[in-house]
């Protein structure tokens, strides 16, 4: 069986979002980078809920159009070749590989793993906090950057219930975002 790895950008007060929806206080330095592209590299799909997806697919498949970021332009082309799983009542169908999941969920994630599809899913505190309860996720890989937004939309809003997780890892990349990696215990 292969592993859901969540991936999250998270304030050290515990944001996803600033209180106006701002995500542009990520630092994403050449270590970070490196390690977000080998991990996208490794895995066989990308995960995402609808508000990630919306912000994903308006940047990634014109990314080259639109940033002269390496990250930006290394990424960008797995990016589009990579499946894709976007998590969704309201989106019928998605370009760029993409499959819509609507009904289900824990179903169909559940026979992608089984099947031997890994997938990485890139923020989502939502899609986070119920595949969390479902008991879907297996790597938690929270990545602490230094500011403090004051409020927003937290990591993960609305679990019902406590869930053990383990450390297997801990690191900081460009001397700034610091990684705290854990597994379901």
């Amino acid at each position: 069986m292969s592993t859901i790895t969540h991936f999250v950008a998270q304030s050290v007060d515990g944001y996803i979002e600033g209180p106006g929806g701002e995500f542009d206080w990520p630092l994403m330095g050449p270590e970070l980078s490196a390690y977000a592209r080998a991990l996208g590299e490794e895995t066989d799909a990308f995960l995402y809920g609808r508000r990630v997806w919306d912000m994903m697919s308006g940047f990634w498949p014109r990314a080259e159009d639109i940033s002269t970021d390496e990250h930006d332009l290394a990424f960008a082309p797995m990016w589009r070749d990579k499946p894709k799983y976007v998590v969704s009542r309201t989106l019928e169908k998605a370009d760029w590989n993409t499959e819509v999941i609507g009904d289900d969920v824990a179903a169909r994630l559940g026979a992608l793993k089984e099947s031997g599809t890994s997938m990485v899913m890139f923020g989502g505190s939502d899609l986070a906090a119920s595949l969390t309860e479902e008991g879907l996720i297996d790597d938690y890989q929270v990545f602490v950057h230094p500011v403090v937004l004051g409020g927003g939309r937290p990591a993960f809003p609305h679990n019902e219930r406590r869930h053990g997780l383990s450390l297997v890892e801990s690191r900081v990349f460009d001397s700034q975002v610091v990684l705290a990696r854990y597994r379901r215990a």
